[in-house]
């Protein structure tokens, strides 16, 4: 598929089919969210790779739609900020750009795949530490269902280019 038609294409999945995902397309996925570009490469990030069945319930409690627990894989991703790029200029910590970066490729490859996801940041963030037994040196970022889609893509109209960009 042609990357503008991949960018296009996905759109935030709420409704997936009981159908388990390919190892292999697993496997491309996974590798588009590790090769992300990160401040200085320093890839301040963890991927966790989370069996629904198996955490259906603290799943539920972190993010309680029931739409959410019916992909067979849960992706999350968590970053390390004490390990990120920081902006001398102002002391910006970039860790939450990488990690969304890192999502973002996970979410385009599967959607290149014919898989659907939706971006999950409003999730309570103990029950994510809690499930993905993170240290304290790691924050809870962003989470994705990861399925065969059964949903149809709501209407997200975009603002025009004119709205949006500006050339100076």
């Amino acid at each position: 598929m042609e990357f503008l038609n991949v960018l296009k294409e996905r759109y935030s999945v709420r409704g997936f089919e009981n159908k388990e995902v390919e190892a292999d397309k697993l496997d491309k996925i996974l590798e588009a969210g590790i090769n992300a570009p990160t401040g200085v490469n320093f890839q301040p990030f963890q991927i966790f790779v989370i069996d629904t069945e198996e955490n259906k319930q603290l799943l539920s409690e972190m993010y309680p739609q029931p739409w959410f627990v019916e992909a067979p894989i849960i992706l999350g991703v968590a970053v390390k900020p004490a390990d990120a790029w920081v902006r001398k200029f102002d002391d910006k910590n970039i860790a939450d750009m990488d990690g969304t970066i890192v999502m973002d490729h996970m979410i385009l490859e599967a959607t290149s795949l014919g898989l659907g996801t939706c971006y999950i940041g409003a999730f309570k963030p103990e029950k994510a530490k809690e499930l993905l037994n993170l240290s304290d040196e790691y924050e809870p970022l962003l989470f994705s269902p990861l399925g065969y889609p059964n949903a149809k893509p709501r209407d997200t109209p975009r603002k025009s280019k004119e709205e949006l960009v500006k050339f100076i």
